[in-house]
């Protein structure tokens, strides 16, 4: 297995404080798709990030492939919308994880 950092890069720096009803609409099941990926453990880690220079999404995941994690990306609901989104992948060749959190259920 290999683990990837994705970026989800929105259509312009102001997003999401002036997102239109069809950019949020895609959101939510932008969310819904990688929630269904995090519960089958593919999705590490997912989430907005606010940074300075603008607001973007992250995931870390586990797939098999380089190959692969591209096409979980390309298959999310978000960049299908056609809405001006994209994603930048990049490999991480290692990662340290902590362990579950006491009282996890995992």
């Amino acid at each position: 297995m290999a683990y990837f950092h994705m970026k989800l890069v929105p259509p312009r720096p102001s997003f999401p404080h002036d997102a239109t009803g069809e950019e949020m609409a895609a959101m939510q099941q932008h969310a819904a798709y990688w929630h269904g990926h995090a519960q089958t453990g593919v999705a590490i880690v997912v989430g907005p990030v606010f940074a300075a220079a603008g607001a973007f999404g992250m995931a870390i995941i586990e797939t098999e492939d380089a190959d692969t994690a591209k096409a979980l990306c390309d298959a999310d609901p978000v960049l299908l919308a056609g809405l001006g989104f994209r994603t930048e992948i990049s490999p991480m060749p290692s990662i340290i994880l902590r362990p579950p959190a006491a009282g996890s259920s995992t």
